[in-house]
């Protein structure tokens, strides 16, 4: 069975018509690859996958359930879609262990591990409103996958982050598949994608087309 699994997906989003009878399943513990242009609708079908919002017709199921708004967000997700919103006075450690106790399922150390693994110092005193771009884009990382989330949307995860942390978040990403789980992400340099991905797609004409 699909982890992931959308059928004949239709969805206008701002007037734009940006997919229409769009079929796609994702396996278990592989990493797919999005490709296309801007605006061809990548961040909205990682919205539709996680419950976000809702295709206008067709389905999307997540472990056989259909999502809808009785059942809304899945369990273990980890996501990165547009630019996540933090506390600008508050510091990377802070913000996470805020988003951390919601759920309450992690320790201190763990984030704090978490943190060192993205190539965050877990005890700077730096406020986030002072982080850089590619600083930013790590705090966003950790806080998708912190709390051994399963299944990982990753909508430009490489973005602003220099050559050194590319090939560390690269080397993250496979540990992780190594570990089981599942892997949606997008992004512009070719080179991630062909690395990374088990499977690759493009969003062409509406749907998706299968290049991997």
């Amino acid at each position: 069975m699909s982890l992931i699994e959308l059928k004949q997906v239709s969805k206008s989003y701002k007037g734009l018509v940006l997919f229409e009878n769009t079929n796609l399943s994702v396996e278990e513990g592989k990493i797919y690859g999005l490709i296309g242009p801007n605006g061809s609708g990548k961040s909205v079908l990682f919205k539709m996958m996680c419950g976000f919002i809702f295709p206008d017709q067709g389905s999307v199921t997540v472990r056989g359930e259909e999502l809808g708004k009785k059942n809304r967000f899945p369990q273990n997700f980890g996501v990165i879609i547009d630019r996540p919103g933090y506390l600008g006075n508050k510091t990377g450690f802070e913000n996470l262990k805020y988003l951390a106790m919601i759920q309450d399922k992690i320790s201190d150390e763990q984030i704090k591990e978490t943190m060192m693994k993205v190539g965050l110092q877990p005890t700077a005193k730096q406020k986030v409103k002072n982080y850089s771009l590619g600083m930013k884009q790590k705090l966003a990382l950790a806080q998708a996958i912190m709390e051994d989330q399963e299944v990982l949307l990753l909508d430009e995860p490489f973005n602003a982050l220099d050559i050194d942390s590319v090939e560390n978040i690269r080397e993250l990403l496979l540990s992780l598949k190594k570990e089981g789980k599942t892997i949606v992400l997008t992004s512009h340099n070719q080179e991630d994608i062909d690395i990374l991905s088990d499977h690759i797609f493009r969003v062409r004409n509406y749907a998706l087309e299968q290049l991997k």
